[in-house]
This record gives C-alpha cells, structure tokens and sequence, in this order.
C-alpha cells in the first residue's frame, strides 16, 4: 500500500462541505490502496495564532523525508513559511476548496495578507488540486499558478430514490450551509420579507457557531421582521435528518456571496429539488439551467422576484425538478480514482 499524509485544520468530523469532501475523497484513497495518516494541525485557520502555526509547521516537519503529503487549503494558504521550508523535502500537495481571501466579511488588509501568504504555499507545492474549474482559472490569473501544475477534481456526488413528493398548500424552501457572511442569509431573510403574503416557511441548516456574530445578525433580523414562526435555524443535522428535509423541502434556496463549487446544490439536485442560487464563482457552471435559476449576488429583489415565481408555479417547480434529477454529477468513486492518478504521479 502507498503511505499518505493528509493534513487538515481542525476535527475532520466538523460539519463543513470542505470537510466532507476531505473525508469522501479518503475514503475511496483508501478503498483504491492507500495508507492514509490523518494529520490535525489545529484550529483558527486560516488565521492560527502563532502558536498554533508553529505546532502545525512541526507536525508536517515530522513527517518521514519525501513523505507524500495532501494538506487542505484552509490551512495550507496560511503555512507559507512552513511550505518554503518542506518544499524540496516533503512532497506536498495543496487541495483547495476555495481562495482564503474570498471568503466574505475580510478587511483589505486582511484579504490582501491571506492571498500573499496563500500565493506564496501555494507555490511551493508539487501540485494542487482544486474542486471546480472556477477555482483553477482564479489561481492560474490571480496566483500566477502554471495550469499544467492544477488539477480540478470535483465533488462527487450520491444520488438517492427518487422520493414521492406531495404538493402542499405551504410551499418548503431549505437552505443548507453554515452561518457565515459568504452564504448570504441576510438577502434571503430580506427577499422572503418582501414575499410574506405568500405560503411559504423556511428551515436553515447549518453550524451557527462558525460565526456567531452572523448567527445573532440572522436571527435578530428574523425577529425584527416577524419572520419567527416561519423561518426555522435547525443548526447542524445528522445525515439522516438532512435526508428527510430534503425529502420534504419543494426549493432549494441559497445567495451565496462565493461558492467554490457549491456541494450543497448538487446534493439538492440529485435530491430532485429544484434550487436557486446566484451568478458567482462555479455556481454557474455547476447548476444547469434546467434544474434552477440563478439571480445577482446581493440582490434581494431579483431573489424575491424568483422566489414568488416558484412558490406560485408548481408546474415550474416540477419541470426543474425534473431537470435537477436528471443533472449528471460524477459519483465519489469516479472522484477517488481521479484524485488517486494524482497523487501517483507524484509518488
């Protein structure tokens, strides 16, 4: 069996779609062969404090010489001075879910410093994987990375039964990531306020502890707009619970600010909902026209104006969900064998 490291910021079980990728993707390396070693390099990344720099840097150091080592992006881009000095002696490879200093809520300064310092990991590794071509047009422009030096290995994607589902008088909207600016809750909050007099309720799920400042926004602006008793904050839920809410739920709905594929789409999709999101970063490519509807970031008219229409045309609604249903995602299998022909190529 070939040995890898994976090394990652933080519990690997946390309720992040960059996680659950982590772990996917591992599971079929190791069903293709691999001896994995999990490495936890620690929490606050991407901006550790120097202690926790530090340790992360002496965990990958300790790694044996020429060691085979996949590090998760969150972490990576904020190890520059630990990449520089691994790079001739490990054999490191980024995965990146998406840029650090896209993530919503950032001063300049603090963007400006996430993208040298993730510009600068960045280089020193043998090669990079990235879940979405969106990710690896970004990083060939505005990292300076050679493309023959990125691979795009997607998400897969499961798809269950069909489920039979029943129209209801009160149309079900779900929304599934945490709560954090990127995912741009405040608009849809915004955008159902302006569509109260129609009947619809809203269950949100997602971790409300990863910003807690943005949790308490949501929430207080639910209160101040007497949404309370129709929009639901249901935190994180068990896979099983998640099943059943995308069986009940008629819409997917989800104003991202940036989405570097956007997994919570196509696992909406291959639930048979139809979804509505936004035109940024590889949602345009990742939901068909045929599954869903797409409106300007920020913009919680254009949101509004979609939403009614859906709510009020359950004909429209089952044509995209046939449409969603019939999306082609590639499976994790086909993921773990794309991202297994990598890693030995650099083995």
């Amino acid at each position: 069996m070939s040995a890898l490291a994976v090394a990652v910021p933080g519990d690997l079980a946390t309720a992040t779609g960059g996680f659950a990728y982590d772990r996917r993707i591992m599971a079929e390396l190791a069903c293709l062969g691999w001896n994995i070693r999990v490495l936890n390099l620690g929490d606050g990344f991407p901006c550790p404090t120097a202690a926790a720099r530090a340790s992360a840097a002496a965990q990958l150091t300790g790694l044996p010489s020429q060691a085979l080592v996949v590090v998760d992006g969150l972490a990576f881009g904020a190890l520059s001075e630990a990449a520089l000095a691994l790079r001739e002696s490990h054999r490191l490879v980024a995965l990146v879910h998406h840029p650090l200093a896209l993530e919503n809520g950032l001063s300049a300064d603090e963007a400006a410093a996430l993208h040298a310092s993730e510009q600068a990991a960045l280089k020193c590794a043998r090669h990079i994987v990235v879940t979405s071509a969106t990710t690896m047009r970004i990083l060939a422009k505005d990292f300076q990375i050679p493309e023959q030096r990125l691979t795009v290995v997607e998400p897969g994607t499961d798809k269950p039964a069909a489920p039979a589902r029943a129209q209801h008088e009160m149309v079900a909207l779900l929304s599934v990531g945490a709560l954090v600016p990127r995912k741009g809750y405040d608009i849809l909050v915004a955008a159902l306020a302006r569509i109260r007099h129609l009947p619809w309720s809203l269950s949100i799920v997602g971790d409300c502890t990863r910003s807690e400042a943005t949790a308490q926004a949501v929430r207080e602006q639910i209160a101040r707009l007497e949404l309370a008793g129709r929009i639901h904050l249901h935190g994180i839920a068990s896979a099983h619970e998640l099943a059943s809410l995308y069986v009940g739920a008629d819409i997917f709905v989800l104003p991202s600010r940036f989405e570097g594929y956007g997994m919570a789409f196509t696992e909406a999709m291959a639930h048979g909902l139809p979804v509505v999101g936004t035109t940024v970063g590889a949602l345009v490519e990742t939901v068909p026209p045929a599954a869903g509807v797409l409106v300007r970031p920020d913009d919680a008219d254009a949101l509004a104006e979609e939403l009614a229409r859906l709510i009020e045309a359950p004909d429209v609604r089952a044509r995209l969900a046939a449409g969603a249903r019939s999306a082609l995602f590639p499976s994790w299998r086909e993921q773990g064998v794309r991202f297994s022909r990598v890693l030995e190529r650099i083995a």
